[in-house]
């Protein structure tokens, strides 16, 4: 791969990083919660999704699920039924009453959000997240082959292209992650905690309603 085509696939991957949908509200959210350290587990599965995505477009099996209106409606309606079922757990979550002596710390600790998941249990959030969005599977097939140079081995190109991806994602993921994390010492009582519950809770619901009315690419 030329350095040019390279760096412009950088740029690429940059702007789909930063761009916010359901794995930056996610990490958001986690992060508020856990703290940055424990949210790591939750990036991880996003960035085993956002692999097995490239590789699938890659491969041309993602232009196969775009062209299948049953298969892309399938994806579709699993996504959208996921982040749903997720944001209402987030909604629903239970909040433990905190002292007006805890700090910021404590408070957050105090939070199951959502259902204090372990780490496995968070890491298969993520990997959910982006691996039933059928967003992320029509925009890689739409980029990839802007990239591909067929006269070169295609596996060495995409695991360039994943590691590229991978690294900038892991940035600005855990970026969402600690800029959240900074406002733990806004949420020292149960009444601000079941607030943000809702807020990215309802965020996630709305995500996954809009998937509803994301259409294939017409041909």
């Amino acid at each position: 791969m030329a350095y040019q085509t390279w760096f412009a696939f950088f740029l690429a991957a940059c702007l789909i990083a930063i761009s916010p949908g359901s794995g930056a509200v996610l990490s958001m959210s986690h992060g508020l919660n856990y703290g940055v350290r424990r949210t790591s587990a939750t990036i991880l599965g996003l960035e085993i999704a956002l692999v097995l995505i490239l590789v699938i477009a890659g491969a041309g099996v993602g232009s196969l699920l775009v062209a299948s209106e049953a298969a892309f409606n399938t994806i579709k309606i699993l996504g959208a039924a996921y982040l749903i079922y997720l944001g209402w757990s987030q909604w629903r979550a239970p909040v433990a009453p905190t002292s007006s002596g805890s700090n910021a710390a404590d408070a957050v600790a105090a939070v199951p959000a959502p259902r204090g998941q372990a780490w496995w249990q968070r890491c298969m959030t993520g990997f959910l997240t982006n691996a039933t969005n059928p967003k992320g599977i029509v925009f890689m097939v739409a980029v990839l082959p802007q990239f591909i140079d067929h006269d070169q081995p295609l596996w060495l190109q995409l695991l360039l292209m994943a590691i590229t991806m991978v690294t900038v994602d892991l940035i600005v993921m855990h970026g969402y992650a600690f800029a959240a994390s900074r406002m733990q010492r806004f949420f020292r009582n149960q009444h601000a905690m079941k607030i943000q519950n809702r807020f990215f809770g309802g965020v996630l619901m709305l995500v996954g309603a809009g998937l509803f009315f994301f259409k294939r690419a017409q041909h």
